[in-house]
């Protein structure tokens, strides 16, 4: 049995301070599991989160939207799962079920047994940052909420299927854009161009992209290189940082009828006659229009896994548990690629 009591990481009040105190470990309701929180990822939604004040207006809060662990229990009508399976799932933006924590509350639906050849750490890191990369190519066309590309997914006899069409990635070594590399190269996509840190070209490359850019380029240098291996604008251009200066140069390398996605809310002024759609994408599958892609997805996971198809990032395990998530964050705000930060929230002191 799971005791009565953790320990979690609170952001105290909106902009507020972090802090770790004791709560009270929650009761799997019908149709869910408790697992042990063995690792936890960062997302740099995180820090944003308590620096602009987004999503939450609910405190004292507990963030985090990626672990894996061990199940404790499971609830009334749950089929397919045991006490001491190891798992993964996304969090959520409620208490309960928020990865900053030891023990959390998850959506068997949006639940996958960890294979062998993964460890918890590396689990951690897959849940959000899989489904932000596959929701935005994947997921279906919806103008007035979330969406995506609708392109045909891998699993859904989509592989190979856009072979000899060009896709630019700009953020190719952030924890989406690795992700968004592997679809792109089963999904047949070619040439893979992504905009990298030198540093990161031989990581990139092994997911997949067949061209590597230096970020740090001027828009001009960086237009020049572009197309010295496409001609053409692009039908996709997936944008996975998304700040301004990111976001122009992916639209200026937009075809007229394509598609960018961006992590970000949109912020570029955008040519109505061109026919072009501009969206954020999320990478929760509890949003109701993302819920039947994240239903394949995770049907799809333990094949594309086993099989080395998706890759998890490069971790970095913090120290101090659940403590050394607070400057993780702030790391995190200064920039970091090629690796993703996990903490064990069972080593918190």
């Amino acid at each position: 049995m799971a005791p009565t009591q953790q320990k979690a990481l609170f952001l105290e009040a909106k902009h507020g301070a972090f802090a770790v105190r004791t709560r009270p470990v929650p009761s799997p309701k019908a149709g869910e599991l408790l697992i042990r929180v063995d690792a936890a990822s960062l997302n740099p939604l995180d820090w944003k989160i308590q620096k602009y004040g987004l999503y939450i207006d609910t405190f004292p809060a507990i963030l985090g939207m990626d672990l894996s662990g061990t199940v404790e229990e499971v609830g009334e009508g749950v089929t397919g799962f045991a006490k001491g399976d190891k798992v993964f799932s996304p969090g959520q933006f409620s208490n309960d079920y928020a990865a900053y924590q030891q023990y959390a509350l998850i959506n068997p639906a949006f639940t996958v047994k960890i294979p062998s050849n993964l460890s918890l750490d590396e689990a951690a890191t897959l849940p959000t940052c899989v489904a932000t990369a596959a929701f935005g190519l994947y997921a279906s066309i919806n103008e007035s909420a979330p969406g995506g590309t609708g392109l045909t997914a891998p699993w859904d006899g989509g592989r190979g299927k856009y072979a000899g069409k060009a896709i630019l990635i700009l953020g190719g070594a952030s924890s989406v854009g690795q992700h968004v590399i592997e679809f792109a190269k089963l999904s047949g996509f070619s040439p893979i161009i992504t905009t990298a840190s030198p540093s990161s070209e031989g990581l990139v490359k092994s997911l997949g992209a067949t061209h590597v850019i230096d970020r740090k380029l001027s828009p001009a240098d960086l237009k020049s290189a572009v197309s010295a291996v496409a001609a053409s604008p692009f039908e996709v251009v997936y944008d996975t940082i998304a700040l301004l200066d990111t976001q122009q140069i992916a639209y200026e390398h937009l075809a007229p009828g394509g598609t960018l996605v961006l992590t970000l809310p949109p912020m570029v002024k955008i040519d109505e006659s061109k026919k072009q759609r501009v969206f954020q994408v999320h990478g929760s599958p509890h949003f109701p229009s993302y819920r039947e892609a994240g239903e394949q997805l995770y049907a799809a996971f333990p094949q594309l896994l086993e099989s080395g198809d998706i890759k998890p990032n490069p971790v970095k395990v913090l120290p101090n548990g659940l403590e050394g998530i607070i400057e993780g964050l702030k790391v995190l705000e200064k920039g970091v690629s090629g690796v993703k930060f996990v903490a064990r929230p069972q080593e918190t002191a």
